[in-house]
């Protein structure tokens, strides 16, 4: 298992650098750069930016250097110092404005991961073992409805219920009072009663895929002779269904955490910019709309690190969790 592990993580290294160039790549793709972007809002205000003061600034920020430069000089930074520059909109480090922000992005994540999980294991096994039954149809027919709303709209509904039925602030985390006010009890209740938003609405959807999932393959498994024979040994229902086909029925959910962890970071973006939440999703959303590229390229690189940990983690988890897997 520790060689395994070894050259896994050995493949890992030429990945990343791949990812890192293909990033600053993309990223330069756009035509224009930052500067262009940031002239083109001026003009909209009525100011006006001539030939001259576009090229001072784009040599203040050091984009007036050929593409090869400029890559060496960011990851440079990055693999020696830790420093992931300077965002060229907020004009402040790009590690302390994603890390502002990560607290509460893992929170609000890891909720609606866990809540996830906690809804489609169950019920998944309740439906395939309940078959056709009257349950098992109202369960699929939610988890039609599940992935079948938008999150989005979800996310307005839940903002309209909690505005008429609960009376209190729709978006964002905080009520207006509390949004700026150092951390106490009493603003820490007032984030519980916003966070079920949403958690609610990122949770639904997953939970509706991941239920039709479970389902099927508990009843691709239960239909094997290996559960016939335990049944015949004596063995509870209990027991039997929990001891081995879930097991087995959980490799999808297993094998999807290197999605899990990025997911994690980045959460969902059109879900956190309807609701308003002070999370990475927005700040990296605007970082691609401005071309700030060392904001943007940080964001992509991080995501990209929790990716390759995530699909190691999964790898060992599945050889762990089913035995007609090798590592070989």
């Amino acid at each position: 298992m520790v060689g395994y592990i070894i050259n896994r993580v050995l493949w890992s290294i030429p990945t990343l650098l791949v990812i890192t160039v293909a990033t600053f790549v993309i990223i330069q793709l756009p035509p224009g750069d930052y500067v262009t972007a940031y002239i083109a809002e001026l003009i909209q205000t009525g100011e006006t930016v001539d030939d001259a003061t576009a090229a001072q600034i784009r040599k203040e920020f050091g984009l007036d250097r050929p593409y090869y430069e400029q890559f060496f000089s960011w990851i440079g930074g990055i693999v020696l110092h830790g420093d992931f520059g300077l965002s060229l909109d907020w004009k402040l480090p790009v590690s302390d404005l994603i890390w502002g922000r990560l607290g509460l992005t893992l929170l609000i994540s890891t909720l609606s991961l866990l809540l996830t999980w906690a809804i489609a294991i169950p019920i998944g096994v309740y439906s395939a073992t309940r078959q056709y039954s009257i349950f098992d149809y109202l369960f699929t027919v939610l988890g039609f409805l599940g992935r079948g709303i938008p999150d989005f709209l979800l996310a307005l509904i839940l903002m309209w219920m909690g505005f008429v039925y609960f009376n209190f602030h729709v978006g964002g985390l905080f009520s207006p009072e509390y949004v700026t006010a150092p951390w106490s009890m009493a603003k820490f209740w007032d984030m519980l009663a916003h966070l079920w938003v949403p958690v609610v609405v990122l949770a639904t959807g997953g939970a509706a895929g991941l239920l039709r999932i479970m389902r099927a393959n508990m009843l691709e498994e239960l239909g094997k002779p290996y559960v016939e024979t335990a049944y015949a040994q004596g063995l509870s229902e209990r027991r039997v269904v929990w001891g081995y086909p879930v097991r087995v029925a959980l490799n999808p959910f297993i094998s999807t955490v290197g999605w899990a962890l990025p997911a994690l970071i980045s959460g969902d973006v059109i879900t956190a910019v309807v609701l308003n939440l002070p999370t990475t999703g927005p700040l990296l959303l605007r970082a691609l709309q401005n071309q700030d590229m060392y904001l943007a390229g940080g964001f992509i690189l991080i995501l990209s690190v929790f990716t390759i940990i995530g699909t190691l983690l999964s790898d060992i988890l599945l050889v762990l969790t089913d035995p007609r897997i090798r590592y070989s």
